[in-house]
């Protein structure tokens, strides 16, 4: 593993498939010309809306997005992260939210269904129920493991607040943990930051965290700040609150000095 640059994508997705992929598209492309080799696509990149239309739109979704994200990854010759899409559950009325991570070659290298749903009411009057239209993964995210980009663990959004979660991926030997996401805007003001700073901290690992941002529809209105994160917790960029790209370099001799540092990792008990 040599250094390199990774990208955390910021997007206000909104209803309409077509035209969340062509916004993706130009800021993949943005991304790729300041030399990425690894993207990363926020949650519900492909899709954000009302669920009874990601439900009745969910195979053509499911099936048009992983298209795209293949397309993309060889068009570009990049490795992408779609951080989570809709894939319909047979047999039932819902889907799970996937994570998908592709190859230059277009081939799939490994996927992660979320497995914390966000069943929330929000202070700010808004109220939300995930598991009304997805089904929780029953697995814990695997590690891929490459020679050129590190060992790299996935997770979707809520999952950021079950750091159980997260040992699980630093045990099994990570060195880049993506967090895509749609927080809401009023959570996000207070958490986001603080949250992705303490899984970088606590694993001493590169935090990865592709966002939306903006009003997306309705009145649901997300929060921004696309970062990426080094072992340390030091945020090395952070796209703020329009849609871009945020970039930064992923080396791999900072996180073996991060760890000689602060060698908690060694020092667990538990």
């Amino acid at each position: 593993m040599k250094s390199y640059l990774a990208a955390a994508i910021q997007m206000t997705s909104v209803p309409e498939l077509k035209e969340n992929l062509v916004q993706a598209e130009e800021l993949i492309e943005i991304a790729v010309r300041q030399g990425a080799q690894l993207v990363g696509l926020p949650e519900n990149f492909s899709f954000m809306g009302e669920d009874q239309k990601k439900l009745a739109q969910a195979e053509t979704i499911a099936r048009e997005t992983e298209k795209f994200l293949k397309t993309m990854a060889q068009r570009y010759q990049v490795n992408i992260l779609g951080g989570g899409f809709p894939v319909p559950v047979e047999g039932k009325d819902k889907v799970f939210n996937t994570a998908l991570l592709i190859d230059p070659n277009g081939q799939e290298l490994t996927r992660y269904q979320k497995a914390h749903l966000f069943d929330v009411n929000v202070p700010d009057g808004n109220t939300y129920r995930e598991s009304i239209t997805v089904m929780p993964g029953t697995e814990l995210p695997s590690v891929y493991s490459s020679e050129t980009l590190g060992n790299i663990g996935l997770s979707v959004c809520y999952d950021v607040r079950f750091p159980e979660l997260y040992r699980h991926l630093s045990e099994k030997g990570t060195d880049i943990i993506f967090v895509p996401a749609a927080f809401t805007a009023f959570t996000g003001k207070d958490h986001w930051q603080v949250l992705l700073q303490a899984r970088a901290i606590e694993n001493t690992c590169y935090v990865i965290a592709p966002a939306q941002t903006g009003i997306n529809y309705a009145r649901r209105q997300t929060h921004g700040h696309a970062m990426i994160i080094d072992p340390w917790g030091i945020v090395l960029a952070d796209a703020g609150e329009k849609p871009g790209v945020a970039i930064a370099e992923i080396n791999p001799a900072r996180i073996e000095q991060v760890r000689r540092q602060m060698p908690s990792l060694q020092h667990r008990v538990f």
